[in-house]
Order: structure tokens, then C-alpha cells, then sequence
């Protein structure tokens, strides 16, 4: 079987693995995967989807977008601001609309400096809505 150009991405998690003191079928476990399949990701012989890559992440207490760099499918300029995001998001110290606000704040910052970003990402997925009557399409 030839290689998916993913041995970065395996090396990077072997080293995790091995730097948390977890044996391949540990982490296998952990993660709901196959011992096999752990092990071909490892050896740079499967490309593992964003949902293995976020449940390997979490089972190696580690961010996924982390494993997403790694793996090529997020750019590593992108990390930082989807760890702050996430980082807001998880914070059960203030509310939505909290949240909200501070995720605008932050995207027009990084707008101002000359980073361009998708509109959906500055926004909560989950928050409340305060409208009362269905929008329009």
C-alpha cells in the first residue's frame, strides 16, 4: 500500500501517543478506533476524516485543530484564531450573547490587521435567538 503523504501527520501522532504514555491499542480505545487502523495512520497509510482526527485529538488532550494542521486540512495561519473561538465558546462564565460580542470583537481585529475570515465563523452556532417571529428568506 503506498503512502498518502500522511506520514507527518503519523509521526506527529505516534509522538503524542508515546509522549502521554499510551500503548497504540490505549489510544485505539480511547478514541473509538480500530487498533489496525490507528496503527496504518501511523505509518502514514490512511488519511483519518476531521471526526477520527477530533476524536484522537481528544483522547490525546490535545486541540484537534493541532491534528488538523498536521494533516493538511487546516492552514496553520487559521489555528490561532479557531482556538481562540473555541476557547470563547467553552467558557461557561458568560453568556450567548456574551460570546457573541467577544467573537465580534475578535473578528474585526484580525479584519483590521488584514486577516480575512469567513462571516459564519465569528458567529455562534448555538446562541439563542431573541427573535420573536420567523426571518424572512
Amino acid at each position: 500500500m503506498a503512502s498518502l503523504h500522511v506520514g507527518n501527520l503519523g509521526e506527529f501522532l505516534r509522538e503524542q501517543r508515546r509522549s502521554a504514555r499510551l500503548s497504540l491499542r490505549q489510544l485505539a480505545d480511547a478514541a473509538g478506533v480500530s487498533n489496525p487502523y490507528l496503527s496504518q495512520i501511523e505509518r502514514g497509510l490512511r488519511k483519518p476524516s476531521a471526526e477520527i482526527l477530533q476524536q484522537l485529538a481528544k483522547a490525546l488532550r490535545i486541540s484537534a485543530e493541532t491534528l488538523y494542521v498536521q494533516a493538511g486540512i487546516l492552514d496553520e495561519k487559521e489555528q490561532a484564531g479557531l482556538e481562540v473561538r473555541s476557547a470563547i465558546l467553552a467558557d461557561t462564565s458568560i453568556n450567548e450573547q456574551q460570546k457573541q460580542v467577544l467573537l465580534q470583537v475578535y473578528a474585526s481585529f484580525r479584519k483590521e490587521n488584514g486577516h480575512t475570515e469567513d462571516a459564519s465563523a465569528t458567529e455562534v452556532e448555538d446562541a439563542p435567538s431573541t427573535d420573536t417571529k420567523p426571518r424572512e428568506p
